[in-house]
């Protein structure tokens, strides 16, 4: 007989109702401690094996020959700190234009432990981040007080509205420094319609996250709402191909998504020639929704609370100057 048979066996009444021997004081607290261990261990062991489940699957559909045509950019895709690859597709897409003045704007950044910017921030940019829910901004202030101290980071608590983000940006002194590098876009919602509202500002690179469901040549946008809340469902942001349409318009090319089929990735057209990115559009660079994916993602140890790196070079530099 199992540990929980016999236990709600025990807890099925008097020992005379049951036939069952009585317990023994704190033998019940006992059991539902041996319990707990082995559910936890149980736990664990499903864990790890869903991540090489996972890991298993994203090896068998990066080996596909599409993605190894050149430029595809779905093969650099590694997590430090966002929620599925992204943290690799950017450094390669960098890498190929060069990282400019090191400056990010992101939308939705939750409480900043997460998310497609928090490894440049470690690694020495500047940006901005906004976000609207009051428990995140407070977590960010916590966690992030000496970035924020330096002028490293800038917070701004806010819904992000297609009637508000031309105002929020005139008021992020990073926004108004001149070019920026990097827009990172995730409200789950009117992600479509904020970016249209944007004319302030030509960012070299956009990461904005679209809604797989939805193959090219699907031009299909949710209606704004600026109250708009998600509600876990597939109504949920625009197509590849609709947000493809207007970043056409504003003069960047779409060069990528990742595997996962969550981000969008573009580059200004002024950057994006010579052969660096595959061609093709949206028919030829779309990825599904494989949403799981983002689930098994490796990134070591569970993300922490404390991000006070330094660096070898800023230490050297410490001891050359002593």
């Amino acid at each position: 007989m199992s540990i929980l048979a016999r236990l709600l066996r025990g807890l099925g009444g008097p020992a005379e109702a049951t036939g069952a021997p009585a317990l023994a004081p704190g033998e019940l607290s006992r059991r539902l401690d041996t319990l707990e261990e082995r559910l936890l261990k149980l736990h664990q062991l499903a864990s790890f094996e869903f991540e090489l489940s996972v890991g298993a699957e994203w090896r068998a559909l990066l080996a596909q020959p599409c993605y190894g045509e050149p430029g595809r950019l779905e093969r650099h895709g590694s997590k430090v700190w966002s929620q599925c690859d992204e943290d690799g597709i950017l450094a390669e897409i960098f890498r190929r234009i060069g990282a400019g003045a090191r400056r990010f704007v992101e939308f939705g950044a939750a409480d900043g432990r997460e998310c497609n910017t928090l490894k440049l921030l470690v690694e020495g940019w500047r940006g901005l981040w906004m976000e609207a829910r009051a428990d995140h901004c407070d977590a960010i202030r916590r966690v992030f007080a000496a970035p924020l101290a330096e002028g490293r980071l800038e917070l701004a608590q806010a819904i992000v509205t297609a009637e508000n983000i031309e105002t929020l940006l005139a008021g992020s002194r990073v926004a108004a420094e001149g070019e920026l590098d990097l827009l990172s876009i995730d409200i789950d919602g009117n992600d479509y319609h904020v970016l249209k509202s944007i004319r302030s500002l030509r960012p070299r690179v956009i990461v904005i996250e679209y809604n797989g469901k939805f193959p090219p040549p699907m031009d299909v946008v949710p209606p704004y709402d600026p109250g708009f809340a998600w509600d876990g469902t597939d109504y949920m942001g625009a197509s590849l191909q609709a947000i493809a349409n207007l970043a056409a318009r504003r003069g960047y090319r779409l060069v990528g998504t990742n595997v996962a089929g969550v981000n969008a990735f573009f580059v200004r057209e002024d950057l994006a020639g010579g052969g660096r990115f595959a061609e093709g559009g949206a028919a030829a660079l779309y990825n599904p929704a494989r949403y799981w994916l983002t689930r098994g993602t490796p990134s070591g140890h569970p993300t922490g609370h404390r991000f006070t790196y330094t660096s070898d070079a800023a230490l050297g530099d410490k001891l050359r100057n002593t």
